[in-house]
C-alpha cells in the first residue's frame, strides 16, 4: 500500500486542506510537520506538589496523631514541605526560561 493509500488520521486530513488553500491564494507554504508527542507521564506527575512518599508519610503521621495539637503541628509541616518543593520548582523553571 503506498502512502497515498494509507488512512489519514484527521490533523493529517486538516493540514492537507490548509495547504491546498494556502497554495491556492499564493502563500507561503511551511514544511509539513508531525504533531511532536505528548508529554512523558513522568512529567506530569512531576508537576504534583508533594512527592507520593510525603503525601503517604503525611498520611501515616495523621493516623497515629492523637491530640488536635499534634495534628495541627504535623499539617503545619507539610504544608512548609509542600510550599518550599513548589517554591523550590518554581525557580527552577525560571531559571530555564531565563536561560540560565
Amino acid at each position: 500500500m503506498a502512502d497515498q493509500d494509507a488512512p489519514k488520521s484527521a490533523y493529517e486530513i486538516a493540514m492537507a486542506r490548509l495547504q491546498k488553500k494556502d497554495k491556492e491564494e499564493g502563500r507561503r507554504i511551511a514544511p509539513s510537520r508531525k504533531p511532536s508527542a505528548p508529554p512523558s507521564r513522568t512529567r506530569r506527575r512531576s508537576a504534583k506538589p508533594a512527592s507520593p512518599s510525603a503525601r503517604s508519610s503525611h498520611r501515616s503521621q495523621r493516623a497515629k496523631a492523637a491530640d488536635p495539637e499534634t495534628l495541627e503541628k504535623i499539617d503545619l509541616e507539610y504544608r512548609r514541605d509542600r510550599e518550599r518543593i513548589t517554591s523550590e520548582r518554581d525557580h527552577k523553571i525560571e531559571e530555564i526560561r531565563k536561560g540560565k
